[in-house]
Order: C-alpha cells, then structure tokens, then sequence
C-alpha cells in the first residue's frame, strides 16, 4: 500500500521542476537564441555562404593562415602580398581574438569528427556570437534587476538592428566577437561588485582580456570600470566589496591585456586611455591608507595632512598641465580627440561613412521603440539606485555621448539600450497587468470598524488609473513589440543582409537581376595574372583583392600608411603620363578600378575621387581640389567638367570605350549615376592597355605598358 507514494512524490517533483521559473526562463532563453541565430541568415538562404563586404575578408585570410600554420607561426606572419613594397607584420598589427575563436571552433568541431570547412564557421560564427550575446545581456540585466527584465532585454538584443548591422552570417568582423565580450564582462564585473569576490573580480579581469584581443572598443570598458568606480566613491557608496572587486580586476586586466602584441605595453606607458584607471587604482589606495591613518593620528594632524597632500596633488596636476602646454606630453591622441567631439582634420578619416557624426534617424532606426523604453528604464533604476543601477545610468550616458559623434559606436549602444529598454518595458508592463488584475478584498458587514479592517487586509495599494487605461496601455505595448519585430527584420533582411561583393536589383518585369561582377574580376586576376603581379586599386578593394585574387596590392584597407596611400590617390588623379612615371616606381602591373555608370551603381571610384583628390593633395602639392571643379564650382564629368578632370587617369580608366553601344535604351555615353553624358567620349590610352572588363562594366581592369605606346600617323 505503500509503494504508490514514491511514485507521486517524483511526480510532484517533475511538476515542481516544470513549473519553476528558471525553467520556464531557461526555455524562453533558448528560444531566443535559435531566434536570433536564425534571423541573421537572411544573406545566406538569398545568395550563398559567402564573405561579405572589406574587413571580413582580411580576417578569413589571416584565420585560414592561423588554422594551416598554427598560433606561434600566426604570431610572427610577415605579409609580404599587403602594402608593396614594405609588407604588413600581421602577428603585431591586429587583434586576434575572432580568429582565435573561429580556430578553436574548427578545432572542436574536427576533433568531434565534424569536418566542417572553416569557411562555413568564419560565415556562421557572427550568428552563433548573436545567441551568446543574447544569454550574456539576460545575465546582464538580471545581475541589475530581474529575470523577468532579463528575458525581455535578450529579446530586445537578439533582434536590435543597431547590432544585426555586425552580426549577419557572412559578417566576419572583430565587433561580432568583440560585442559578446563587452557585455560578459560588465556582467562578471557587476556580479564582482555585489558579491566583493576576488574570484569574480579575476572572471571580469579575463573576459576583459578576451575583449582587448578582439577590438580596440577596449579603451571603452577601461575607463568606464574606472568612472563607476569614482562616482559610487564621490557618492559615498563606497564598500570594501569594491575595493576588492576593482583592485583584483585592475591587476590581473592590465598584466593580461599587455599580452596582445598589438597593444603591448600601452597599459603602463604615457597612453591617456589608460591614465584613468590606473589613476582610480591609486585613489583607491590613498582613500584607505589615509582612513588607516585616521585611526592612528589626532583630528589636527590629519587635517593637517590632508591640505598638504592637496597641495601636493595641485602642484603636480599644474605641472603636468605645463608640460602638456609645451608638448612634452602626448595626452591626446588622434582617436581620443575625435571621440571628444574634435574635428578631424585627416581627409582618410573624414572620407569612411561609419566616422561620420550620427543624425537622429540612426537611432531610430537602429534601436526602434528601445528609444522610448530607455529613458524608461533609466527613471526606474534612478528610483531603485544600486551599485549595479548607477553602472547603467553611466553606460548610457558615455555611449550615447559616443554614439552621436560616431555612426559605428551606434553598436556600443546598442546593448545597455536593450539592458534598460528591457527593464523599462518589463517593470511598464508587469505594473499595468497587476492593475488589471487588481480585485478589492471583500469586507465583513458585521465588522465594527471597516475602514481599519480594509486597510490592514488589501494586500496592494489601490491603483491610481481605470483597468480601461490600464488594458489599452498593455495592448498598445503589444502592438509595439510587433512592430519592433517588424522593423528589426526589414532592417535585416533589406539593409544589413546584401553582402557588398554580390549586389541585385529588380528589372521592369520584377525578376532579379544579380551583378557578380567582384568575384568575376577577382577570379580573373587569380588565373590570368602572374603570381607575383602587383595591383594597384583605391584602398577599399585591398582586402578583397588579396582574399579572392591572391594577388599583392599596393594598399588595402588596413590605412597604415596615409602617405601610401596618398601616392595611389596621386596616380588617380594626375595625368596617364605623370601616372604611368609613379606607377612604374611603385612596380605596378595592373590597375583596378571600380565604375557604376553602365548600371547605376553609385558607389564607385568616380564618386569617390573626391576624396581621393583631397588625401593625395594633403601629401602633393601638385594635386590642387578646386582644379577639379568647373568654372561655376561644380565636381561635373560632362562637357563643363574642367580639363583637369577630362584628363585624369581615374576619368579615362572609367570610361574608356564607354560611348560605344547603348547603355540600356540610352545614347552612348550616358552615365546612369550622374545622369549626364559624359564629356569626352572618344580617346586612346598611350600608357595602359586594358586587359577586363566585367560583364557589366562594375570592375575594370588595366595592364600597365612598359613603355608608352607611339602614336600611329597616317601617311
């Protein structure tokens, strides 16, 4: 008669286990995560498992050589294909974190007998750091506030398209990785503040570590640790539970991050980016050594103290200042200026869209409804403050701050906005549903004091708005959430899933239209050109040139060099004959150019040359802009273009034999980007003779002669 019961007790265990909330978080998490694994594959099921856009492609070549040779050889690659002819010492000039974890991921994956290709993981490994991303900003959130809060800002994250835009399959870039190791380490670093465990402060120390190899977004959590740390300090919320947290972190985070060869010993040098922490690290300990000696010295002497360390600290801050007055110090550098909001006066920097300052269309576009459920959030964590609460509040500001004067920096927003959206969303939502569910507690008749008895028996507060309001703002909430899902996935699917070397459009009759034309070039350059052919393009095609091509480029996107650089920008811009004297220096054999004038494709050389123009003529005096222009200022390529520009060798590259034929029911000639007929149709080229073109004119390819051609008289 007994035996039932063990039965039923595992039962009702089962049910408990089921019905428990971990569980049930557990499972909605998961779901979250094949959520946003999924909705980053958009690029792969419309085209194939391919590399996208520049970067990505430097990073799969350098993962490829990491996975053949190994780490140590990795570490001590000379490039001798990039930037001819000084070459590229990768191990030294690069952070190697994602191809450390596409490497130990092919590594795992063979040692498991699946033999995928490391092509395959370079593709996928953005989506599967999207899922990781989405757990770390739930542990995240729930560190700050809840699980509840949690569950909705890994919902918020796996969809947001401000980090979508770095994290499509394909999208093989260092902010994939990077991103994931940004948001693990607040969250180990919360959990060591509110726990004071030298343990955790060490796990914050080491996902820090894993940051620094992945990006230079490192300088971002080095300092803003340090301002957390400051502003509980000055708020007099200062515990030893922080002090251990953040002295076991500063140690072990700057012995680990000197490790990264390409940072080296930045962390201990004159770098500013790092004076801040190691600053806090020292206040630290003046704060407790000087309430050490307050316990052993009279209220007088340790005043007294006091005003002379002031004074000493004046004095030193006044010379310091002094030196950096007469240059001995170098306390800004270029990329601290820009991110405080100077202007940068280098055409390089200037001329890369992501540099440029951000309109208030990208952050709505990029964060949705999470702009409204933000400021949510942040009234609430200033209603219930905390250690972890005020890290939030602080996070916003910096990135925000950051991300007006960047467009890329949109990406380090991204996750606190999802971290405070969620919290905003959750707690708006969970207190207009209690509302709803409000019931007034039944009264007794025969109690002789019922206001007494209403008071100590309603067990919540009677709401201050109609169940009406109430239901309305739930329903309107769900209607957003809707459409947040709606806008996140035509942001994908449309904006951040057309990978630059594969572009389409749609005809007259609806059907697409693909242009292969990149990989078509590239691929004649693998079979058609010697193995030791140097090329010669503008600085955004070096990456793929090398990657696809296999063949040694002059400049790539690395920008390393601006005077290099500048150089190509002078050939471009000058005439075939100077050009062809500095291309013959520099040992170039063939010359790529890229022209969108047959199909309308606006991103190419001749709407780059502008910039091209202003980089060389910051090194060449030769190249003046305003000789560019025509007589009434305009940058033109018809028959009002200046002479100048008719004979540059970027405008006789891009349209040499362009007039011949029609150009899609238009007259030859006609330039679909700038719509207008171009200037001079009609010319030969003495000094290149052209070697490809693609199938639609996207790419063009030029071998340069050795030795002018003679020009041919007739008798």
């Amino acid at each position: 008669m007994k035996e039932p019961e063990p039965a039923t007790q595992k039962l009702s265990l089962a049910a408990k286990f089921l019905k428990s909330q971990s569980v049930f978080e557990a499972l909605i998490l998961f779901a979250i995560c094949v959520l946003a694994f999924m909705t980053r594959l958009f690029s792969v099921f419309r085209y194939e498992s391919m590399i996208h856009e520049f970067d990505p492609w430097f990073n799969f070549r350098a993962t490829k050589y990491l996975v053949k040779e190994g780490f140590y050889n990795f570490h001590n690659w000379f490039d001798d294909m990039s930037w001819y002819p000084y070459g590229r010492w990768i191990g030294h000039t690069v952070y190697p974190g994602l191809m450390w974890t596409a490497g130990v991921m092919y590594k795992i994956s063979h040692g498991l007998h699946f033999p995928i290709d490391i092509r395959n993981i370079c593709v996928f490994l953005s989506p599967f750091m999207a899922s990781n991303t989405a757990i770390a900003t739930y542990l995240l959130t729930k560190e700050m506030w809840d699980g509840a809060a949690g569950i909705m800002s890994a919902f918020f994250m796996a969809l947001a398209p401000g980090y979508i835009s770095r994290s499509v399959a394909g999208s093989y870039d260092n902010e994939s990785v990077a991103i994931f190791a940004l948001v693990f380490c607040f969250f180990l670093w919360l959990r060591a503040v509110n726990t004071g465990s030298m343990a955790w402060g060490a796990m914050a120390a080491l996902g820090y570590f894993y940051m620094v190899a992945a990006w230079g977004g490192y300088i971002f959590i080095i300092n803003l640790i340090p301002v957390h740390v400051l502003v509980l300090l000055l708020a007099g919320r200062y515990t030893h539970r922080l002090y251990v947290a953040y002295c076991t972190f500063y140690v072990i985070a700057t012995l680990t991050s000197m490790h990264v060869p390409f940072v080296g010993f930045k962390p201990v040098s004159y770098s500013p980016e790092h004076l801040g922490s190691f600053g806090v690290f020292g206040l630290l300990q003046l704060y407790n050594f000087f309430f050490y000696l307050r316990g052993l010295m009279a209220e007088k002497d340790f005043k007294r103290l006091l005003r002379i360390v002031g004074l000493g600290f004046l004095g030193g801050a006044v010379f310091l200042l002094a030196l950096m007055l007469f240059g001995e110090v170098p306390f800004l550098t270029g990329r601290l200026k820009s991110l405080l909001g100077a202007t940068s006066n280098i055409a390089i920097v200037k001329s890369v869209s992501e540099h440029q300052p951000s309109p208030w269309t990208t952050f709505f576009f990029d964060l949705h409804c999470l702009t409204f459920f933000t400021a949510a959030g942040i009234w609430f964590c200033f209603i219930h403050l905390s250690d972890a609460n005020a890290f939030a509040i602080l996070y916003v500001i910096f990135a925000g701050y950051f991300a007006g004067i960047m467009v890329r920096l949109i990406l380090v927003l991204t996750p606190v906005a999802c971290v405070l959206g969620g919290i905003g969303a959750s707690n708006t939502l969970l207190n207009y549903l209690e509302i709803l569910s409000y019931s007034k507690p039944l009264i007794s008749s025969d109690s002789k004091d019922s206001k007494s008895s209403t008071s100590s028996d309603e067990p919540r507060r009677k709401p201050r708005v109609s169940k009406i309001i109430a239901l309305g703002v739930v329903l309107g909430m769900m209607v957003l959430f809707f459409y947040y899902v709606i806008h996140c996935t035509y942001a994908t699917s449309t904006h951040y899933s057309s990978p630059s070397i594969v572009l389409h459009s749609s005809g007259h009759g609806g059907e697409r239209i693909v242009f292969d034309d990149f990989r078509e070039s590239y691929t004649w350059l693998r079979h058609n050109t010697p193995l030791d052919a140097k090329i010669m393009s503008w600085w955004d095609y070096g990456y793929q040139i090398t990657g696809m091509g296999n063949r040694t480029v002059i400049v790539d996107n690395n920008t390393r060099n601006n005077t290099h650089i500048a150089t190509v920008g002078l050939c471009m811009a000058s005439s075939e004959e100077r050009a062809w004297e500095v291309m013959r220096r520099l040992d170039v054999d063939y010359v790529l150019v890229v022209f969108g004038g047959k199909i309308g494709y606006s991103s190419d050389d001749i709407n780059k040359f502008l910039w091209m123009v202003r980089i060389s003529g910051g090194i060449f005096p030769e190249v003046v802009e305003s000789e560019y222009f025509n007589t009434r200022g305009e940058y033109r390529v018809d028959g009002s273009a200046s002479t100048r520009m008719l004979n540059s060798l970027m405008y006789k590259m891009c349209y040499y034999r362009f007039s011949e034929g029609t150009n899609y029911g238009r007259g030859g000639g006609f330039d679909r980007v700038r719509q207008t007929e171009i200037g001079v149709k009609d010319f030969a080229l003495t000094h290149l003779d052209e070697s490809f073109t693609s199938e639609h004119w996207m790419v063009r390819i030029y071998k340069v002669r050795d030795e002018p051609r003679r020009p041919v008289y007739e008798l």
